[in-house]
């Protein structure tokens, strides 16, 4: 018996030292100085599904009650949203112009954007034919499409226009030719100008880079490309925008938050930054395992090639790590970020109009069953959790607050204050659990709590995260155990 009894205790000791090991206590301050002003918001690309009917099926008015039912969970304040002209304005096989060509679901689109107060960057990604990347005949077209878009139809949404997607890049049209996309944003401009009230409505965003990129026939490397447009063309700019990919150790490290810093400072006091795309991309050494993975994914998948795709985006983890971007974003100056992407059901790649190798990177797949015979995938995938909070909790004109946090690797957090409410986001992707003590600039009531664990994180019928907890109040300080691998949002901005 006695042997028995100091077992236990022995036992009792040991899962206490254990627990003790696997928790670590961690003291932060949210304090009320601004550190990023008048945020746009978070959202994503939401292309206007150009390639569906080629694919086989449009989206339905169903399909699109299920979007907007989504999306009304979300309350995005950001949406990039871009456009092939030979699927819409342009006719390649007669070469006619036609602004009212293929108009139904690019409308339902943006009259939604509209209604819901959705800032809109709006673009082209390349001229109809590439051969046009300088023509007069394409910008007159183009200027006049987006005009039948604001004016005419009254897409408000609609303030800053692409003309060129990653110009930078060797696989875009000017490829990396900077002196090409300058003179075209004066032409753009220029043309803008002749139409009344288009140019005080609608500026150019730019240069629409794509972070980390060199190409070898530009004389700029990325950074570079921002640098001179600021120098150079600030006057046309209304907002400035680059795309990034980085690797997740890269951003899990930390040092991500200095590449960011690279463009911000090249941007002029009193002008946004924002991402107009951003994902991951484990091509990088330190993700080599989660590169195995992607490839064995994409071996003999019945719809893709994996050609450009992030077939990770399946999983529990990409709900940690698309916050975490995120909050480097804001806490560096940034002024929006757009996920790449909403919706599996937007392109292919190279946009062939054939669904034989689509780009995975959505939140689910709206054209599922109609296109795939796969029904499941229109089903929303685990990122849609924390990416939705991320939008509904950080509004249009939100200020970032300052977090005074001793030095953790595993930890990250952002605030934002609107109106007085004010919204907490924390990540832990370490292996340990923290107790988390997070003092507030002033006092919260009526706060929902998020939890986002991989084995609980509560939803309601329609798969939307639900609270936690409800009407928390918080005077000094609260109080959580952030466990590891999870994501929480304690918020009263509603």
């Amino acid at each position: 018996m006695k042997s028995t009894y100091s077992l236990l205790i022995i036992l009792l000791v040991s899962l206490v030292c254990h627990a003790k090991q696997g928790q670590k206590e961690l003291r932060i301050k949210i304090t009320s100085e601004v550190i990023n002003e008048g945020y746009i918001g978070n959202g994503g690309e939401w292309d206007p599904y150009d390639e569906a009917e080629s694919w086989g099926a449009s989206v339905s008015d169903k399909d699109w009650e299920t979007l907007f039912k989504r999306i009304d969970f979300m309350k995005m304040k950001y949406v990039r949203c871009m456009i092939n002209s030979p699927y819409r304005y342009y006719n390649a096989s007669t070469g006619k112009y036609d602004k009212t060509r293929n108009i139904k679901s690019i409308s339902k689109l943006l009259a939604y954007c509209t209604s819901h107060d959705i800032t809109v960057i709006f673009g082209e990604y390349n001229p109809p034919k590439w051969s046009m990347k300088q023509d007069d005949k394409w910008v007159d077209m183009s200027v006049d499409y987006l005009n039948y878009l604001v004016n005419d139809l009254g897409f408000t949404c609609i303030k800053y226009f692409v003309i060129f997607n990653e110009p930078d890049g060797d696989w875009a049209s000017p490829n990396g030719d900077y002196d090409l996309w300058k003179d075209m944003a004066y032409k753009f401009t220029n043309k803008m100008k002749t139409y009344p009230q288009l140019f005080e409505k609608v500026k150019l965003a730019g240069p629409d880079i794509v972070e980390g990129n060199r190409n070898k026939n530009s004389k700029y490397n990325a950074v570079g490309w921002v640098k001179q447009a600021a120098l150079e063309v600030d006057s046309l700019i209304g907002v400035y925008d680059i795309h990034a990919y980085p690797g997740q150790a890269q951003v899990r490290s930390g040092e991500y938050q200095d590449e960011l810093f690279k463009y911000k400072k090249q941007v002029p006091v009193g002008k946004k930054i924002v991402l107009g795309e951003s994902g991951y991309k484990y091509w990088r050494e330190p993700d080599s395992v989660l590169m195995t993975e992607y490839n064995r994914r994409v071996k003999g998948h019945p719809f893709t090639k994996g050609s450009d795709c992030n077939m990770l985006c399946y999983d529990y983890f990409y709900g940690l790590d698309m916050p975490l971007l995120c909050m480097d974003v804001m806490n560096n100056g940034y002024s929006g970020m757009a996920v790449w992407m909403i919706d599996d059901a937007m392109h292919s790649s190279g946009d062939s109009g054939k669904p034989k190798d689509i780009k995975i990177w959505g939140m689910w797949n709206i054209l599922g069953a109609e296109v795939f015979g796969k029904p499941d995938e229109e089903n929303i995938r685990p990122w849609y959790y924390t990416w939705s909070l991320m939008c509904r909790n950080f509004q249009a004109g939100a200020n970032i607050l300052k977090i005074e946090t001793p030095n953790n690797k595993d930890v990250r957090f952002t605030s934002a204050e609107l109106g007085g409410k004010i919204s907490i986001a924390a990540v832990n992707f370490g292996k340990i659990n923290y107790k988390v003590t997070i003092n507030v600039p002033r006092p919260m009531s009526d706060c929902n709590l998020y939890i986002y664990q991989e084995k609980y994180r509560p939803v309601d019928r329609d798969g939307f995260p639900i609270p936690s907890k409800r009407g928390v109040n918080v005077k000094t300080s609260y109080t959580i155990v952030l466990k590891a691998q999870s994501f929480v949002m304690l918020s009263n901005m509603k």
